[in-house]
């Protein structure tokens, strides 16, 4: 048989060969291995239905999507904080980077356990992606955080623009005293008084309190006009409710406002009748009208039924997936830090809220803001969006 190569050409075919099978190997087991998401949420206490939200969100998108993002399997490891509690936010982070090895890290539903990982992220380099957390400008402090969910800024603006253009000059504002407290009550502020309007007063409350009988005493002494208050979901905004209806505020014709927590979809039907006509300003509604909308409310009830109702957290959930499939895909499956940041900086996709964006320099969210009134349909108290502000940025972060 004739020799096609000589003898001294056997060992590099051996070396190449070997090289190859190896590469492959590597290759498989990097691209062929789970994808690793830490979720660090509150999965008990009074804020428990935040992580509950943040899993349905995943398991919705999952179940639509064959349980891969861009073609991986995907391991969720959750990490409890209770609610607000930044050092074990962070030593939470620490334990899935070091121990177990995360692609990526999200949840994060409080301003405080968001903004001291920063810090963390700069030196370890993993991607984060915000599903809550809505006090303004986390994104700038790392190149590897961004956010799908919103600011507290971005939903409080526009509510102010609107109340001047139905005429009301005079507002009293009341909030929770943290980050995102303080946000809402400058942007709101801001704006106000940039369309000719004033501020007759301002108060902000414990982040915990949920007895507000001195405080609506108080707006009820003053008088205002109007007032627009801003609360985190959960516990306070029904108890605020409960306490200005049972001292008649509303028949005194002072008239209330809020963010979209206010009337979070997850606690609107626990809120009850207290919450009927208070107009709000938020990203998503469980009954906007659209047809991704309405295949996620689908999926949703198909896999919890009628007695859990999707919030904005399960909204964001869905969405932080989509937009790791969307930049996975996009930069063909590299979970390499710096890739995967630039893949996901300036993608646009269409989310059950409307068509959002990842700011390409912020890494922040844009999105549609929507007026919302609560009402009775179909039996269902639910926030009717009538008036819409389309793809606003964090005021904070403008030029």
């Amino acid at each position: 048989m004739k020799r096609i190569f000589s003898d001294k050409f056997i060992p590099a075919i051996v070396l190449l060969t070997a090289l190859f099978l190896f590469s492959c190997t590597f290759v498989a087991k990097v691209y062929g291995e789970p994808l690793r998401i830490g979720i660090i949420a509150s999965y008990s206490g009074p804020y428990a239905d935040y992580g509950r939200q943040f899993d349905a969100g995943i398991e919705v998108y999952l179940s639509q999507h064959k349980n891969l993002v861009a073609g991986r399997e995907v391991e969720i490891i959750r990490k409890d904080t209770s609610g607000a509690a930044p050092d074990l936010a962070l030593r939470h982070a620490k334990e899935l980077i070091l121990r177990d090895k995360v692609h990526l890290i999200s949840g994060l539903d409080f301003s405080p356990n968001a903004a001291v990982l920063v810090p963390l992220l700069n030196q370890a380099k993993v991607p984060t992606i915000i599903m809550n957390a809505a006090a303004s400008g986390l994104t700038t402090g790392s190149p590897y955080m961004s956010r799908v969910a919103f600011t507290v800024a971005q939903v409080s603006a526009p509510m102010a623009v609107w109340m001047r253009k139905q005429g009301i000059s005079s507002v009293y504002t009341i909030v929770a005293d943290y980050a995102s407290g303080h946000d809402a009550e400058m942007a709101f502020t801001d704006a106000f008084i940039a369309a000719g309007g004033t501020i007759s007063g301002k108060v902000r409350t414990p982040l915990n309190n949920p007895d507000f009988a001195a405080y609506v005493q108080k707006i009820k002494d003053d008088a205002p006009e109007a007032v627009f208050m801003f609360f985190p979901s959960g516990v306070m905004p029904p108890a605020f409710l409960k306490a200005w209806h049972e001292r008649g505020l509303d028949e005194l014709g002072i008239k209330l406002f809020a963010t979209g927590e206010a009337t979070d979809d997850s606690y609107l039907e626990v809120t009850g009748e207290v919450a009927l006509g208070l107009i709000t300003s938020h990203h998503y509604s469980y009954a906007h009208d659209s047809d991704l909308n309405k295949e996620f409310i689908k999926s949703f009830r198909a896999l919890y039924g009628n007695s859990f109702r999707p919030s904005y957290f399960a909204v964001a959930a869905y969405d932080a997936l989509s937009a790791l499939d969307s930049a996975l895909t996009k930069n063909g499956g590299s979970t390499n830090p710096d890739d995967l940041m630039r893949a996901l900086s300036g993608l646009r996709f269409e989310s059950p809220r409307g068509v959002i964006e990842i700011d390409k320099t912020t890494r922040d969210i844009v999105q549609p803001i929507y007026i919302r009134e609560t009402v009775l349909r179909d039996g269902e108290l639910v926030n009717a969006e009538f008036h819409t502000f389309d793809l606003m940025s964090d005021p904070n972060l403008r030029d």
